[in-house]
């Protein structure tokens, strides 16, 4: 089933944060319809560094072609700002939709932007973000591959602006909307009465952001087609692997965090070695 199918259904679609093809496969291993490949997680993993525009196309490109090698999923990509004007914005849809996105997250910020939920971001105007949808449109592929507009005018002009910033963006033709950082639950209804009818509408859940956390059961009443966790899990693992590093420090051994992870054989089971060795042998002659 295409994404764009999936979204027909008026079920909420789940959708965690992954970062490479190690997490693509835990998350279609625990029962997930899709993937998001988040660009504020590829910056804090593969560069150590904060969401503020560091992270290049190529280097999302790249990571995409991984994660679909790995899992055959439909995954929706962090497309920032489509990293320049609409030009650029054109590359960047053909260079992730080759490497088998299908859907592209773009947002109006300026560039280079900025997490949605820093302060201090800039917008470009309205109609520049418009002509750039319609860019993205012209240059896909597939019109499987679907364009989510995404605006974060409610932390720079006001939740008016972002609902008429959103409407011009659906006039635009984009596929989803994402109208980024809701300061409460109200701004949260007032989006899905506005907007639900008409286009699926996607939800960003940040721990400790601009959003109050809500569950994707009361998302889905609300009116949201779709709920992502974008960063949760490297929030998660860097907060393991900072516990394992001092553990290591301290100790000069793994044993006394021995119970907090796989061992060899443990993490050979998950990521399937003995299956691939398995399989490698019916090319090989040795499979007797």
């Amino acid at each position: 089933m295409s994404l764009k199918t999936r979204l027909q259904n008026k079920e909420i679609m789940v959708t965690p944060g992954v970062f490479d093809g190690l997490t693509a496969s835990l998350a279609e291993a625990a029962g997930f319809e899709a993937l998001y490949l988040s660009g504020a997680a590829v910056a804090y993993t593969r560069l150590g560094r904060p969401d503020i525009g560091l992270t290049t196309a190529s280097e999302m490109a790249d990571t995409m072609t991984l994660i679909a090698d790995r899992s055959s999923l439909p995954v929706i990509i962090d497309a920032d700002t489509g990293f320049g004007n609409a030009l650029n914005a054109q590359r960047t849809m053909r260079l992730y939709e080759r490497a088998g996105a299908s859907a592209l997250q773009m947002e109006d910020q300026t560039y280079p932007k900025r997490c949605g939920h820093l302060a201090d971001k800039s917008l470009i105007s309205a109609e520049e973000m418009v002509g750039k949808i319609a860019a993205m449109a012209d240059a896909r592929a597939s019109e499987e591959t679907l364009i989510i507009a995404r605006t974060d005018a409610i932390a720079v002009e006001g939740f008016t602006a972002a609902e008429d910033r959103a409407e011009a963006y659906l006039e635009a033709g984009a596929d989803v909307l994402f109208i980024e950082a809701p300061q409460d639950r109200t701004q949260l209804e007032q989006i899905a009465t506005r907007f639900s009818r008409r286009i699926p509408l996607l939800a960003n859940m940040v721990e400790g952001g601009a959003t109050p956390i809500t569950g994707a059961d009361d998302l889905e009443d609300l009116g949201f087609s779709i709920v992502i966790f974008p960063g949760g899990i490297v929030r998660a693992l860097a907060r393991t692997a900072q516990d394992y590093y001092q553990s290591l420090s301290k100790h000069g051994s793994n044993k006394p965090f021995a119970e907090h992870m796989f061992d060899f054989d443990g993490l050979n089971t998950v990521i399937g070695t003995a299956e691939m060795l398995k399989k490698g042998a019916r090319y090989d002659g040795s499979d007797d």
